[in-house]
């Protein structure tokens, strides 16, 4: 496979991951959001499971983050 045709550098792939995966549970706030307010506050309280939670909803996030500076130095 090729390394433009891999998912994790395809931006249509990324935007669908990032909003089904990396915002849900969309209601009362997108979870991710919380877990990132619970680290900023401290995370006190927070077991492996939430870390584990945390790296799960945040790695769409990253890999987006990835593309665009990918994107940027002309590297994809």
């Amino acid at each position: 496979m090729d390394q433009k045709t891999k998912p994790w550098n395809s931006f249509t792939f990324l935007i669908i991951a990032c909003l089904t995966l990396g915002l849900a549970p969309y209601y009362p706030e997108p979870h991710i959001w919380g877990k990132i307010r619970w680290i900023m506050g401290g995370a006190k309280g927070m077991a492996a499971i939430d870390w584990f939670d945390f790296v799960f909803h945040g790695l769409p996030w990253f890999l987006l983050l990835r593309y665009f500076s990918l994107k940027v130095a002309g590297k994809l």
